[in-house]
């Protein structure tokens, strides 16, 4: 995560998370202080930090300005938005921050059209969640020995919300156990999320037709305002 992504700042407009803000004024990533260093982002923003749902908008930077390419509405954990350093496991929060997003997964096949790295999901592919085993917040295949079941998702078992999914990579580089694991963005469930950010399954397809690896995106979770507010300082 990147701290600057994180800031203080006035309420956002409805218009100014689409990128419909009236002429002159500047698009949401434009307002952030970091949006990764690459020319896609993914922009996921909720009202405040007791909210479960709210808008994801995916970027692309052209000619040196962020044009939208694409909106639909998302869903966040059950118990709302957290600052991500501040993030317990269990707690059913989304992680706030800015986060690269390593590779993308699926159920069903990629869809047409997907350059991104995509690894498919096989009877054997767990998601490890134990905090006390090696493969904590790390696909593995077959489950790791120490990695107990009751402390992991049996990832073909989430039926249509994994159809296709990308890993966020939130606590992924250098993990700190027990602040969390499996954090993804990927296809709605029945309601709010265990702390991922979800959105409609058709909208899943567009953003992984849409990612381009040479364009290193990633996503920024955050809030309209407060001390998880999404834009700079």
């Amino acid at each position: 995560m990147r701290p600057g992504v994180v800031a203080v700042v006035s309420v956002l407009t409805s218009a100014c998370l689409l990128g419909l803000a009236p002429a002159g004024s500047v698009p949401l990533p434009d307002r952030m202080a970091d949006t990764g260093g690459g020319s896609q982002l993914i922009t996921a923003v909720a009202p405040g930090t007791g909210s479960t749902t709210g808008t994801l908008t995916w970027w692309d930077r052209r000619d040196g300005h962020w044009v939208p390419a694409g909106s639909a509405p998302a869903r966040f954990g059950a118990a709302g938005l957290v600052e991500g350093t501040a993030r317990k496991q269990g707690t059913n929060t989304t992680p706030t921050g800015l986060y690269d997003l390593p590779y993308a997964f699926g159920i069903e096949a990629a869809p047409p059209g997907t350059t991104y790295a995509y690894r498919p999901v096989r009877q054997e592919s767990w998601w490890c969640q134990d905090v006390d085993s090696r493969s904590y917040n790390r696909w593995s295949e077959p489950r790791a020995a120490d990695c107990r079941a009751t402390e992991a998702e049996h990832l073909v078992t989430y039926g249509s919300r994994y159809a296709h999914a990308l890993v966020i990579g939130y606590n992924y580089r250098a993990p700190v156990r027990g602040r969390g694991a499996g954090i993804f963005l990927h296809v709605n469930g029945a309601g709010p999320t265990a702390g991922c950010v979800s959105v409609p399954a058709d909208a899943m397809r567009d953003v992984l037709r849409w990612a381009e690896p040479g364009s290193r995106p990633h996503i920024a979770v955050g809030t309209e305002s407060g001390d998880t507010a999404i834009t700079r300082y």
